[in-house]
């Protein structure tokens, strides 16, 4: 049996949400943000979380990952922690006067990028490719750790 990469589900997948990062990445580039700084900042200013533990469940990213982020943020003055009120070993992440210009600032981008795509689509494609795409990502198996 041979295999042919541009028959695969997986390289679709893949190939279509490198268009969307690559662009969202180029105009998030232009205010000072990554893609992953964008998305804590989405986590911690729209979602109202606040432990690094819940921001990385919340992505689906590895909680170092979030920490080394939080840490170039708060660098940044993006962010600010503070010892968190139930117990002082905890850290609670807010939005800096920074990070929230930024949030602002970022969500024309994203909604911009997020409707190139749709548009090329229509709404029920959307609607309905939301759906797949969620029923793929409920229902893959845990990924181990290497």
């Amino acid at each position: 049996m041979r295999y042919r990469l541009h028959d695969s589900l997986g390289y679709r997948i893949s190939l279509a949400a490198r268009i969307q990062e690559r662009r969202l990445d180029q105009g998030l580039k232009e205010i000072g943000l990554t893609r992953l700084t964008w998305c804590i900042l989405l986590a911690v200013g729209n979602e109202d979380l606040n432990q690094p533990s819940d921001i990385a469940g919340y992505l689906r990213v590895d909680r170092s990952a979030i920490s080394r982020a939080l840490g170039q943020m708060e660098t940044q003055d993006l962010i600010a922690r503070d010892p968190g009120e139930a117990d002082g070993r905890t850290r609670a992440v807010r939005l800096t006067e920074l990070g929230r210009e930024r949030l602002v600032q970022g969500s024309p981008i994203a909604v911009e990028n997020n409707a190139i795509m749709a548009k090329q689509l229509g709404a029920s494609d959307v609607d309905e490719l939301k759906g797949l795409l969620d029923t793929l990502i409920e229902g893959a198996p845990a990924i181990p750790k290497l």
